[in-house]
């Protein structure tokens, strides 16, 4: 076990270690607060200029009062510096894109309702934005995810149609309908009818192509150029028909992208499934050359994957010879490891790179000379890069990983460092990706691609500091880790965080936090609705275990808890309470409180029939009833994955662990909470939870949000949130009582 060494920005040990700024005297320091949390900016990804100069980011800034997130676009130099707004406009403005000539920029904005693509000139010599931006699209449904097609003269973005209505028109008149109608009833006849947190509008998500200079003609004069807009200027329907492209995701990088001759489209859909039941995505190629008479697609789409899993986020090699993509071997499986899959485009020939990787691919992009795809891939709690040789000549190399790749024995149980890395970027001289911290979070870093004038080489820099100058006041503890044996006397790993002006002499009352997933995994990573940092901020030791089933530690740990929901996991759980128990002489047993969402709510659920160890629970969007949580979500496959098919083929195995079934021996106080607009785990698990414990007359409190779905977003009600959630722990741990 390493020392504990409390920190307020970086590691003193970490391979990352930079000159810090001057840090803020010890009587300036406090503790981390929600309120300290919302005023810092959130970044999104790394966007590079072409000529290497500068990187544009959006950032999110919160107004806790109005009770609002905005973002803004932001430029700093590529070498590092100062960023800086790269618009004073009060609109709402994220997702910047480089034209391939680096002299204009595209973004989406909430100038209009709903969003746009918008578009302004852009100089390089000073970094800014030249003249008045004007709008590039003006459709009635909307438009998001724009990107540059390699010839500078046409944008593919995404708008969400009635699949039946062959122009905007139609989709306008459709919408104004349904906004003046007052009956507001719904007929189904498919699934799904609802999805993630809002029912359906029977609406898709189409892929759309416009030029870059239709906005000039005021969208009704003829535009020329291969998948340019069609006769009339009116963007061009690519993807036509009742499925989505994208299919529905929760971020990440894009799942679509044009060739660099400009002539083809690759893009991920479902169209062969019902997405209800399966998570079969599969990625198709379609002609951007053709045109037709009424505006869409003149050609039909080919699929070039045969994965009975998902394949997603296709990317072309700069030279255009590959096309790379992710791939998931099992379908229905949402957690089956991610493989790296290369196609050579003339042969037809697809290759895995990371068939003998036992980790999970993530962002990824492609060297400039298409030697190399870097990739960011999730290891015991951490996000680091990896790095696949493609090959020369056309034939893929199977070689798997650069000689700088970690060991087997360093993959599974590594020192925790500060890296977390995701959104990766390449371009010729470097490499760009996002990194967060437990005590921090994104920043933009940078690598050298190629010896720069002190012949360094693959050193991280940080690039922007938008968040220190907050931090530097904040005291806050760092991330330690800890191994012992679990279910099986198998290797389980935890972390602890600890609270500020740490005394190992003292007593502290633990917090035990459960992950969800169940496929997930706790780490050395930023997180703003469970924020460890804050949870530990008013006088807690925070404990987090990576259970049986957790990511990040082989695809075999994962699959294990699949069928196995209340054992392995919970066995883990509780040697771990123990050995930290033991090992930690600084936690006060006599005064822990277990707290979990989605998996981790059930995990609470399942805690409550099974043990008395804990002072009071926190179950926050669990699963009570496993047999009604089928009936009442909306991606089935997830559930007959876990529980081997329906409850009507498998019964045992949905009450084998179903909490409800042992309400007989709950005693713990709990604070129950759910959204009315969760339909991965319905609202009505939180309300039979909550009616049980009443009826049993154990201590209990329920906070129902109406206006939240599985997460709290809503800065005004994550504050509610965790104010509830700190009180209750309180109530039944009295904090005041540390150091008796």
């Amino acid at each position: 076990m390493k020392i504990f060494v409390a920190v307020s920005i970086v590691f003193a040990s970490s391979v990352f270690a930079q000159t810090p700024s001057p840090s803020a005297p010890a009587s300036a320091m406090h503790p981390f607060t929600f309120e300290d949390m919302m005023k810092l900016k959130r970044l999104d990804e790394p966007v590079p200029s072409p000529d290497g100069k500068w990187v544009v980011f959006s950032a999110t800034d919160v107004d806790l009062e109005a009770n609002t997130k905005i973002s803004h676009l932001w430029i700093v130099p590529a070498s590092g510096g100062e960023s800086k707004r790269l618009s004073e406009t009060p609109n709402h403005e994220e997702r910047p894109r480089f034209s391939p000539d680096g002299k204009r920029l595209i973004w989406t904005s909430k100038a209009t309702d709903p969003t746009q693509i918008w578009m302004c000139d852009f100089s390089s010599e000073s970094g800014q934005l030249v003249g008045k931006p004007h709008q590039v699209t003006n459709m009635s449904t909307g438009a998001d995810g724009a990107i540059w097609s390699p010839d500078g003269k046409n944008i593919v973005f995404v708008s969400a149609v009635y699949p039946d209505c062959k122009d905007d028109a139609c989709n306008k008149q459709r919408d104004d309908e349904l906004k003046k109608s007052k009956v507001k009833a719904k007929i189904f006849t498919k699934l799904f009818y609802r999805h993630w947190n809002a029912f359906t509008e029977f609406k898709r998500s189409h892929l759309f192509a416009v030029s870059a200079d239709a906005n000039l003609t005021g969208l009704t004069g003829q535009v020329s150029g291969a998948g340019t807009s069609g006769p009339t200027g009116e963007p061009r329907d690519l993807t036509p028909g009742d499925h989505d492209v994208p299919p529905f995701h929760l971020g990440g990088q894009d799942m679509y992208a044009i060739s660099p001759d400009g002539q083809e489209l690759a893009y991920t859909s479902n169209i062969d499934e019902v997405e209800a039941i399966s998570t079969n995505s599969e990625i198709f190629i379609v002609s951007l050359a053709s045109s037709s008479a009424n505006g869409q697609s003149g050609s039909d789409p080919k699929k070039i994957s045969a994965s009975p899993g998902a394949d997603s986020t296709p990317l072309y090699s700069p030279d255009g010879k590959y096309l790379a993509w992710r791939s998931q071997a099992r379908a229905g499986f949402e957690a089956d490891k991610w493989r790296l899959f290369v196609q050579d485009r003339q042969s037809g020939k697809t290759r895995d790179l990371t068939e003998k990787f036992d980790r999970s691919v993530g962002s990824y992009s492609w060297n400039s000379t298409s030697e190399f795809i870097y990739f960011s891939y999730e290891s015991a709690g951490q996000a680091v890069l990896g790095q696949a040789s493609v090959g020369r000549g056309g034939l893929l190399d199977p070689n798997l990983l650069n000689s700088s790749a970690p060991t087997k024995a360093e993959l599974e149980w590594p020192d925790v460092h500060d890296e977390h890395i995701d959104n990766v970027v390449v371009t010729r001289d470097a490499l760009y990706y996002t990194q967060n911290l437990i005590a921090e979070p994104d920043e933009i870093w940078s690598e050298n691609l190629h010896p720069d004038s002190h012949g360094d080489l693959r050193v991280p820099r940080k690039i922007t500091h938008v968040n220190e100058g907050l931090l530097a006041n904040i005291d806050k503890q760092g991330i330690d880790d800890f191994t012992f044996k679990g279910a099986n006397d198998e290797k389980i790993h935890g972390f602890i965080v600890t609270p500020p002006g740490f005394d190992p002499n003292r007593k502290y009352p633990l917090k035990f936090l459960i992950h969800g997933g169940p496929q997930g995994a706790w780490g050395n990573s930023w997180t703003y609705r469970w924020n460890a940092e804050l949870f530990a901020a008013n006088g807690y030791v925070v404990v987090m275990i990576n259970f049986h089933g957790s990511t990040g530690y082989g695809q075999k740990f994962t699959d294990s808890i699949s069928g196995d929901w209340g054992g392995k996991p919970y066995i883990d759980l509780m040697k771990g309470l123990d050995y930290v128990e033991k090992t930690f002489p600084f936690i006060d047993k006599n005064r822990e409180a277990a707290l979990g969402a989605s998996y981790g709510g059930y995990m609470a659920n399942w805690l409550l029939g099974h043990t008395d160890h804990f002072k009071c629970i926190v179950s926050h969007d669990g699963v009570f009833n496993c047999e009604s949580a089928y009936g009442t979500t909306e991606e089935l496959w997830f559930n007959e994955w876990e529980f081997g098919g329906p409850p009507w083929k498998n019964r045992e195995k949905y009450r084998r662990y179903s909490p409800h079934l042992f309400a007989d021996k709950f005693k713990t106080p709990t604070l129950v909470i759910h959204g009315q607009n969760d339909y991965r785990l319905d609202v009505s698990e939180g309300f039979q939870l909550f009616t049980t414990l009443q009826r049993l007359k154990i201590p209990s409190k329920m906070l129902y949000f109406p206006d939240e779905g599985h997460w709290v977003l809503k800065p005004q009600n994550s504050r509610l949130w965790y104010k509830t959630v700190n009180d209750w722990v309180d109530q039944w741990c009295s904090p005041s009582r540390t150091g008796r």
